[in-house]
């Protein structure tokens, strides 16, 4: 059953999808460049979303995700420089096979706990950086350059305009924003709850914790295998370097952290703090700002944890709750 609390959360949400996608035929975006920005948020808070289902939700920290993003954007590469399909094929084959890896995977990995857990996902992403380095059939450390083929959604390409990438962006961000609330009002939401706030509470009250972990670890990285194909189809290419890095996991990791980890709106809070600062530290500073985003985001992360553990969310919960203790005062 619905509450007023969820018809609010929903109605809300629909209100920012709404504004998204008039911004651009409003006019109101001064350039290019903007609407490129806007298309990372969109991108990298649905690629945090992803992995919220698995480290917010179901309190499993994993960071192997670029493993998972990687072999998404292998697979709409491949299914357009090597075999020359659209990526469609390739984006469904590819998250399916993420799907399947990261089961493969996290069997044994979530055997074991805490810190261990996490040090093991990280050399999973070392482990396929360098598979996919020397795997000629990927292209090896060089990776995949796209070739020209022809404008439109049959091969989710433009060069001439950003229109067609900004409204593919927006139509992931509701696919993956859309599966994690649907998953919220779901017996299977509860039980990843249950599991982040006491595996043994929960294997206590009948819940499956090993079903219930793999399955988030499955979901989550489906999700993120098709951000990572938007990400490939957006780029032109990809490489080893690119998309199955330490640095990319961090991302996924980062993003939600600092938005609200387990929260629905979260990560692209996220997502609208660092990418801008990201993209325009690199724009105004050019080649001497090498790391400084990065060097400012870490600082921001700390003084908000700091402030409030609960990220961005926390401390908008934290000013929703005094405003409305100071309207009570007031009646």
């Amino acid at each position: 059953m619905l509450t007023r609390k969820h018809i609010s959360k929903d109605v809300k949400w629909w209100i920012v999808v709404a504004v998204l996608a008039a911004l651009p035929l409003m006019g109101v975006l001064p350039s290019s460049y903007t609407e490129h920005v806007l298309i990372l948020i969109m991108l990298y808070g649905s690629m945090a979303q992803a992995w919220n289902v698995i480290g917010g939700y179901c309190g499993q920290t994993s960071f192997g995700h670029s493993v998972f993003f990687g072999i998404g954007s292998y697979g709409a590469a491949m299914a357009v420089v090597t075999f020359g399909f659209s990526p469609w094929p390739g984006a469904m084959v590819g998250a399916l096979l993420a799907a399947g890896v990261a089961v493969v995977l996290s069997g044994p990995c979530f055997k074991l706990k805490g810190h261990y857990f996490a040090i093991a996902t990280f050399a999973i992403v070392e482990i396929f950086n360098r598979l996919f380095m020397v795997w000629d059939w990927v292209g090896g450390a060089l990776g995949l350059d796209y070739p020209l083929v022809e404008e439109g959604w049959m091969n989710f390409m433009w060069y001439d305009s950003k229109k067609g990438y900004y409204y593919g962006a927006l139509i992931l961000m509701i696919f993956v924003f859309g599966v994690v609330r649907k998953m919220e009002k779901m017996r299977f939401g509860y039980y990843l709850l249950a599991v982040r706030e006491g595996q043994e509470t929960a294997e206590s009250l009948g819940v499956n914790s090993t079903r219930v972990k793999l399955s988030a670890m499955a979901l989550s990285a489906f999700l993120a295998a098709i951000c990572g194909a938007f990400y490939a189809q957006y780029n032109f290419r990809v490489d080893p370097s690119m998309v199955m890095s330490l640095d990319m996991s961090m991302k996924f990791v980062l993003i939600t952290i600092l938005g609200g980890l387990g929260t629905f709106w979260g990560p692209l809070l996220g997502a609208a703090v660092l990418i801008p600062l990201q993209e325009y530290s690199r724009a105004f500073i050019g080649g001497m700002g090498g790391g400084v985003d990065l060097m400012i985001f870490g600082l921001i992360i700390v003084l908000v944890m700091v402030k409030q553990p609960r990220g961005i969310m926390g401390i908008l919960d934290d000013i929703a709750m005094k405003s409305r203790e100071k309207k009570e005062g007031d009646h």
